[in-house]
């Protein structure tokens, strides 16, 4: 049984190509966009004092919360606290740049 032979799918500038189907030809895109520089790419001040305040508070209220040192003793409410101040942070990490 003989291999059917595999074309390129690779759109050449300038160049068209014809879907499959027929139809409508379609062209690649003359307009060159270039990266925005790292220079731009820069987050400004308050998103890593965010970042740690919100980790430290979290790790802070969990702590706490297990020796007992909080008003109306261990709770799980402390726990969820806790836990949404810390992907509070997390959520800050992936802003940073």
């Amino acid at each position: 049984m003989a291999r059917s032979k595999k074309t390129s799918m690779r759109v050449q500038p300038g160049a068209g190509t014809k879907p499959k189907g027929g139809g409508r030809t379609v062209k690649a895109s003359k307009r060159y966009t270039p990266p925005v520089p790292i220079s731009k790419k820069r987050s400004r001040p308050w998103v890593a004092v965010v970042l740690f305040a919100l980790l430290g508070l979290g790790v802070l209220v969990i702590l706490l919360n297990y020796l007992t040192v909080l008003p109306g003793g261990a709770s799980n409410w402390y726990l969820l606290l806790g836990l949404a101040l810390m992907a509070g942070g997390f959520l800050a990490a992936t802003r940073y740049r």
